[in-house]
């Protein structure tokens, strides 16, 4: 008998997600504070529904999706959710958030007799498709391996350590991603700015100690100047204040990541808020008049 899973947050990740557990025969429940992008899912078996709370009754894995942590905390304290869980059921929040709201989220359902993991993902939109995302789960041994089914339905899991852990991990892994992006964008302008051919460039760097996922799959964005977003530029921004405030509470000093959290910060501020994250090379392309 197929289990029962709750997802709520069908947006760019959260539609691919969901659409690959109805393939693999979950018994798929849905809502999305807009009922209009939630609606494809229902041609593939979904059942979806007008509340949360609704969605999640005798589940037995919740999985959120959403914007950021005060999203979840609403959904999950406010709109009824955490009241309406199943005993026993497991909360699977693959949102972005900051490690202190899940461990806090963790405690408070723990308190209802109810399973929290942290499992936030990278691997963007295309990750979501194919069911290759890197999973960073935070909580229990056990509980991580009850989710291990419903994890190799989207991609590849790592249990990194407690509750919360799961939210470090992908702190790190934007961290990088972002860092990553910018240093991409500015060598490979810098390039274009001499004289060279950019895309050239990028081919010479790939199978040297230059290579990256990120000039692979960003920099190849750069070159088309194709930033119709995958992960939004704001996304990257709330993650790197996120990485900040969460260096601030453990006194931990990184001023790398303060510098780019000031670049996408002007980036937005100068229009680039819907362009993907890989957007960055819009802002340093217009420091150095090639935008």
């Amino acid at each position: 008998m197929p289990m029962r899973i709750a997802v709520l947050g069908i947006g760019l990740m959260g539609f691919p997600m969901a659409r690959r557990l109805c393939e693999a025969g979950w018994e798929v429940h849905a809502w999305n504070r807009t009922p209009e992008k939630a609606l494809p899912l229902a041609a593939l078996g979904a059942t979806l529904h007008g509340s949360a709370a609704a969605a999640v009754q005798h589940a037995e894995f919740v999985l959120t999706m959403l914007e950021h942590g005060g999203i979840v905390e609403a959904v999950l304290f406010e709109a009824g959710v955490a009241q309406a869980m199943a005993p026993g059921a497991v909360l699977v929040d693959m949102s972005s958030i900051k490690p202190a709201q899940a461990r806090d989220h963790g405690q408070r359902l723990a308190a209802l007799g109810l399973h929290y993991l942290d499992a936030p993902v990278s691997g963007g939109t295309l990750g979501a498709e194919q069911g290759t995302l890197a999973i960073m789960a935070g909580g229990a041994p056990d509980i991580y391996a009850r989710a291990l089914p419903l994890f190799a339905v989207l991609g590849r899991a790592t249990r990194v350590g407690p509750c919360g852990s799961g939210q470090l991990a992908k702190l790190a892994n934007q961290m990088v991603v972002g860092i990553t992006i910018g240093a991409v964008a500015e060598a490979l302008l810098l390039c274009e700015k001499g004289g060279a051919d950019m895309a050239q460039v990028r081919t010479a760097l790939a199978g040297g100690f230059a290579d990256s996922r990120i000039l692979q799959v960003h920099g190849q964005r750069m070159v088309e100047r194709d930033f119709t977003p995958r992960a939004r530029m704001t996304v990257q921004l709330k993650d790197l204040r996120n990485a900040l405030s969460t260096a601030d509470e453990i006194g931990f000093e990184a001023p790398i990541t303060q510098l780019f959290e000031q670049l996408y910060a002007q980036a937005v501020e100068h229009g680039d808020a819907n362009l993907d994250h890989s957007g960055l090379f819009c802002e340093l392309a217009r420091r150095n008049g090639q935008a």
